[in-house]
Protein backbone atom coordinates (compact mmCIF):
# COMPACT_ATOMS: atom_id res chain seq x y z
CA UNK A 1 0.00 0.00 0.00
CA UNK A 2 1.47 3.70 -1.06
CA UNK A 3 -0.33 6.81 0.57
CA UNK A 4 -0.92 9.83 -2.21
CA UNK A 5 -0.01 13.40 -1.72
CA UNK A 6 -2.98 15.19 -2.04
CA UNK A 7 -1.81 18.24 -1.90
CA UNK A 8 1.60 20.15 -1.05
CA UNK A 9 1.42 23.90 0.19
CA UNK A 10 4.70 25.76 0.66
CA UNK A 11 4.49 27.40 4.40
CA UNK A 12 7.76 29.36 4.38
CA UNK A 13 11.41 28.62 2.64
CA UNK A 14 11.92 25.10 2.64
CA UNK A 15 9.05 24.53 4.70
CA UNK A 16 6.31 22.36 3.02
CA UNK A 17 2.82 21.02 4.55
CA UNK A 18 1.51 17.84 3.06
CA UNK A 19 -2.11 16.42 3.30
CA UNK A 20 -1.82 12.53 2.24
CA UNK A 21 -4.34 9.81 1.97
CA UNK A 22 -4.07 7.83 5.19
CA UNK A 23 -7.24 6.52 6.22
CA UNK A 24 -5.78 3.52 8.59
CA UNK A 25 -3.81 6.97 10.55
CA UNK A 26 -6.86 9.05 10.00
CA UNK A 27 -9.25 7.02 11.61
CA UNK A 28 -7.21 7.08 15.08
CA UNK A 29 -5.29 10.25 15.11
CA UNK A 30 -5.42 12.47 18.01
CA UNK A 31 -3.12 16.15 18.67
CA UNK A 32 0.00 15.82 19.61
CA UNK A 33 0.73 12.27 18.27
CA UNK A 34 2.44 11.84 14.96
CA UNK A 35 3.87 9.46 12.18
CA UNK A 36 6.60 7.91 10.46
CA UNK A 37 7.09 8.59 6.62
CA UNK A 38 9.60 6.63 4.51
CA UNK A 39 9.19 8.02 1.04
CA UNK A 40 10.60 5.09 -0.75
CA UNK A 41 12.15 1.96 -0.76
CA UNK A 42 15.45 1.96 1.27
CA UNK A 43 15.04 5.35 2.49
CA UNK A 44 14.81 6.94 6.08
CA UNK A 45 11.92 6.71 9.18
CA UNK A 46 11.42 10.38 8.97
CA UNK A 47 9.12 11.16 12.02
CA UNK A 48 6.93 14.27 11.83
CA UNK A 49 4.26 15.81 13.95
CA UNK A 50 0.37 15.40 12.61
CA UNK A 51 -0.51 18.56 11.79
CA UNK A 52 -4.16 18.16 10.79
CA UNK A 53 -6.64 14.54 9.95
CA UNK A 54 -9.79 13.63 9.06
CA UNK A 55 -11.36 10.64 9.83
CA UNK A 56 -14.17 11.55 7.24
CA UNK A 57 -12.15 12.15 4.57
CA UNK A 58 -9.25 9.90 5.33
CA UNK A 59 -6.47 11.89 5.23
CA UNK A 60 -3.41 13.31 7.36
CA UNK A 61 -1.76 16.49 6.60
CA UNK A 62 2.33 17.32 8.45
CA UNK A 63 4.95 19.92 7.69
CA UNK A 64 8.42 19.15 7.36
CA UNK A 65 11.68 21.35 7.16
CA UNK A 66 14.27 20.45 4.43
CA UNK A 67 16.98 20.71 6.25
CA UNK A 68 18.69 16.61 5.83
CA UNK A 69 18.83 14.67 3.02
CA UNK A 70 15.61 13.06 3.91
CA UNK A 71 13.57 16.19 4.13
CA UNK A 72 15.00 17.73 1.46
CA UNK A 73 14.49 14.57 -0.92
CA UNK A 74 10.99 14.54 0.61
CA UNK A 75 10.21 18.36 -0.50
CA UNK A 76 10.78 16.66 -4.37
CA UNK A 77 7.46 15.01 -4.38
CA UNK A 78 4.58 16.51 -5.74
CA UNK A 79 1.05 16.34 -5.77
CA UNK A 80 -0.33 13.20 -6.90
CA UNK A 81 2.77 10.98 -5.69
CA UNK A 82 2.98 8.43 -3.37
CA UNK A 83 5.03 7.93 -0.47
CA UNK A 84 5.87 3.86 -0.04
CA UNK A 85 4.76 4.01 3.84
CA UNK A 86 2.48 6.45 6.43
CA UNK A 87 3.12 4.77 9.95
CA UNK A 88 1.14 5.89 13.19
CA UNK A 89 -0.62 7.50 14.24
CA UNK A 90 2.56 6.88 17.10
CA UNK A 91 2.70 8.34 20.79
CA UNK A 92 0.64 9.56 23.39
CA UNK A 93 -2.54 12.40 22.65
CA UNK A 94 -2.31 15.84 23.87
CA UNK A 95 -4.27 16.19 27.17
CA UNK A 96 -7.16 18.05 26.15
CA UNK A 97 -9.43 19.66 28.88
CA UNK A 98 -10.76 22.61 30.16
CA UNK A 99 -7.48 23.91 32.02
CA UNK A 100 -8.67 28.22 31.86
CA UNK A 101 -6.52 30.19 30.28
CA UNK A 102 -3.73 28.45 28.06
CA UNK A 103 -0.66 29.56 26.27
CA UNK A 104 0.31 27.72 23.01
CA UNK A 105 4.13 28.70 22.03
CA UNK A 106 5.52 27.70 18.68
CA UNK A 107 8.77 27.99 17.13
CA UNK A 108 9.76 27.42 13.22
CA UNK A 109 8.03 24.53 11.35
CA UNK A 110 6.22 22.96 14.83
CA UNK A 111 4.32 25.86 14.63
CA UNK A 112 2.15 23.94 12.02
CA UNK A 113 1.22 20.57 14.57
CA UNK A 114 1.12 23.39 17.98
CA UNK A 115 -2.36 24.95 15.83
CA UNK A 116 -3.66 21.81 15.81
CA UNK A 117 -3.87 21.57 19.74
CA UNK A 118 -4.92 25.33 19.85
CA UNK A 119 -7.88 24.12 17.80
CA UNK A 120 -8.32 21.35 20.37
CA UNK A 121 -7.77 23.47 23.60
CA UNK A 122 -10.25 26.32 22.18
CA UNK A 123 -13.16 23.55 21.52
CA UNK A 124 -12.69 22.31 25.20
CA UNK A 125 -13.76 26.23 26.46
CA UNK A 126 -10.47 27.29 27.00
CA UNK A 127 -8.84 31.08 26.17
CA UNK A 128 -5.71 30.37 24.39
CA UNK A 129 -3.25 32.86 23.80
CA UNK A 130 -0.93 31.69 20.64
CA UNK A 131 2.72 33.26 20.11
CA UNK A 132 4.33 32.17 16.73
CA UNK A 133 7.83 32.15 16.50
CA UNK A 134 10.11 32.52 13.87
CA UNK A 135 13.72 33.38 12.69
CA UNK A 136 13.08 36.13 10.54
CA UNK A 137 9.93 37.53 8.92
CA UNK A 138 10.44 35.29 5.73
CA UNK A 139 9.57 32.27 8.05
CA UNK A 140 6.13 33.61 9.29
CA UNK A 141 3.23 31.31 8.27
CA UNK A 142 -0.17 30.80 9.32
CA UNK A 143 -1.03 33.44 11.10
CA UNK A 144 -4.21 34.43 9.55
CA UNK A 145 -5.33 30.35 10.35
CA UNK A 146 -3.81 30.87 14.50
CA UNK A 147 -5.71 34.22 14.62
CA UNK A 148 -9.16 32.65 13.48
CA UNK A 149 -8.90 30.14 16.68
CA UNK A 150 -6.70 31.85 19.00
CA UNK A 151 -7.90 34.63 21.63
CA UNK A 152 -5.10 36.42 21.13
CA UNK A 153 -1.90 36.05 18.62
CA UNK A 154 1.71 37.43 19.15
CA UNK A 155 4.55 36.89 16.74
CA UNK A 156 8.07 36.93 18.04
CA UNK A 157 11.29 36.72 15.80
CA UNK A 158 14.71 36.31 16.44
CA UNK A 159 16.18 39.39 14.55
CA UNK A 160 12.88 41.56 15.01
CA UNK A 161 11.48 41.69 11.74
CA UNK A 162 8.44 40.91 12.92
CA UNK A 163 6.16 41.37 16.22
CA UNK A 164 8.56 41.24 19.02
CA UNK A 165 12.65 40.55 18.95
CA UNK A 166 13.20 37.39 20.68
CA UNK A 167 11.05 35.20 23.77
CA UNK A 168 11.83 38.02 26.49
CA UNK A 169 8.32 39.60 26.17
CA UNK A 170 7.09 36.49 27.27
CA UNK A 171 8.23 37.05 31.13
CA UNK A 172 6.11 40.39 31.31
CA UNK A 173 3.36 38.14 29.65
CA UNK A 174 2.56 35.48 31.77
CA UNK A 175 3.58 37.51 34.70
CA UNK A 176 0.20 39.35 34.35
CA UNK A 177 -1.65 36.77 32.63
CA UNK A 178 -2.74 34.20 35.35
CA UNK A 179 -2.29 31.12 32.67
CA UNK A 180 -3.39 27.39 33.52
CA UNK A 181 -0.76 25.56 31.37
CA UNK A 182 1.83 26.28 28.79
CA UNK A 183 2.45 24.56 25.74
CA UNK A 184 5.78 25.16 23.68
CA UNK A 185 6.39 23.08 20.64
CA UNK A 186 9.81 23.93 18.94
CA UNK A 187 13.63 23.77 18.73
CA UNK A 188 14.84 22.14 21.60
CA UNK A 189 16.49 25.74 22.39
CA UNK A 190 13.34 27.33 22.46
CA UNK A 191 11.58 24.73 24.35
CA UNK A 192 13.88 25.15 27.08
CA UNK A 193 13.73 28.93 27.24
CA UNK A 194 9.90 29.10 27.77
CA UNK A 195 10.29 26.09 30.29
CA UNK A 196 12.62 28.96 32.14
CA UNK A 197 9.82 31.68 31.58
CA UNK A 198 6.90 29.98 33.16
CA UNK A 199 8.96 27.66 36.28
CA UNK A 200 9.05 31.21 38.78
CA UNK A 201 5.35 31.54 37.94
CA UNK A 202 4.44 27.55 38.54
CA UNK A 203 2.90 27.38 35.48
CA UNK A 204 2.27 23.86 33.87
CA UNK A 205 4.57 23.72 30.64
CA UNK A 206 4.17 20.61 28.53
CA UNK A 207 6.91 20.34 25.73
CA UNK A 208 6.90 18.28 22.56
CA UNK A 209 10.12 16.65 22.37
CA UNK A 210 11.68 15.02 18.96
CA UNK A 211 15.07 13.09 19.54
CA UNK A 212 16.78 11.17 17.36
CA UNK A 213 14.53 8.26 16.26
CA UNK A 214 14.62 5.31 14.48
CA UNK A 215 11.57 2.42 14.70
CA UNK A 216 9.41 4.92 16.94
CA UNK A 217 7.70 2.29 18.86
CA UNK A 218 9.77 1.52 21.31
CA UNK A 219 12.03 -1.07 20.65
CA UNK A 220 15.38 0.60 19.28
CA UNK A 221 15.95 3.01 22.54
CA UNK A 222 17.32 5.49 20.76
CA UNK A 223 14.78 8.22 21.56
CA UNK A 224 16.16 7.56 25.35
CA UNK A 225 15.67 11.72 27.18
CA UNK A 226 16.15 11.92 31.46
CA UNK A 227 12.43 13.44 32.15
CA UNK A 228 12.47 14.12 36.32
CA UNK A 229 16.11 12.05 36.87
CA UNK A 230 14.18 9.07 34.76
CA UNK A 231 14.91 7.61 31.69
CA UNK A 232 12.43 7.78 29.20
CA UNK A 233 11.83 7.32 25.58
CA UNK A 234 10.38 9.91 23.52
CA UNK A 235 8.44 7.74 21.18
CA UNK A 236 6.51 5.59 23.68
CA UNK A 237 6.57 7.49 26.48
CA UNK A 238 6.05 10.41 24.89
CA UNK A 239 6.41 13.06 22.82
CA UNK A 240 5.36 15.11 25.33
CA UNK A 241 6.93 15.61 28.96
CA UNK A 242 7.08 18.00 31.78
CA UNK A 243 9.24 21.23 30.66
CA UNK A 244 9.90 21.79 33.76
CA UNK A 245 11.42 18.32 34.61
CA UNK A 246 13.17 17.64 31.57
CA UNK A 247 16.92 17.52 30.82
CA UNK A 248 17.88 19.78 27.78
CA UNK A 249 21.20 19.97 27.72
CA UNK A 250 21.11 16.30 27.93
CA UNK A 251 19.17 16.02 24.42
CA UNK A 252 20.69 19.07 22.81
CA UNK A 253 23.92 16.59 22.66
CA UNK A 254 21.96 13.49 21.93
CA UNK A 255 20.37 15.70 18.97
CA UNK A 256 23.87 16.32 18.02
CA UNK A 257 25.80 13.24 18.08
CA UNK A 258 25.19 12.67 14.29
CA UNK A 259 25.09 16.06 12.91
CA UNK A 260 28.64 15.34 10.82
CA UNK A 261 27.06 12.12 9.20
CA UNK A 262 23.58 14.45 8.25
CA UNK A 263 25.67 16.94 7.27
CA UNK A 264 28.04 14.46 4.98
CA UNK A 265 24.75 12.93 3.60
CA UNK A 266 22.65 16.36 2.87
CA UNK A 267 25.71 17.83 1.14
CA UNK A 268 26.23 14.58 -1.23
CA UNK A 269 22.93 14.21 -2.10
CA UNK A 270 23.41 17.96 -2.95
CA UNK A 271 26.26 17.13 -5.41
CA UNK A 272 24.36 14.16 -7.08
CA UNK A 273 21.84 16.35 -8.00
CA UNK A 274 19.21 15.94 -5.52
CA UNK A 275 17.83 12.75 -7.34
CA UNK A 276 14.07 12.34 -7.82
CA UNK A 277 13.54 9.09 -9.61
CA UNK A 278 11.68 6.11 -8.52
CA UNK A 279 8.81 7.56 -7.13
CA UNK A 280 5.74 5.69 -5.88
Amino acid sequence: MSYRILSKRQLAYKMKLFEVEAPDVASKARPGQFIIVISREGRERVPLTICDYSAERGTVSFAFHEVGKSTKELGTFEEGDRLLSVTGPLGNASVIARFGKVLCVGGSIMTAPLLLQVKALKAAGNQVTTVMGCRTEEFLFMREEAEAISDEVYVASDDGSVGEKGLDFLNELVSGGHYSRCVAMGPVVMMKAVSEITRPFNIPTIVSLTPVMIDGMGMCGVCRVTVGGRMMYGCLDGPEFDGHQTDFEELIKRQRVMLPEERLSSLLWEKSGGCKCEKG
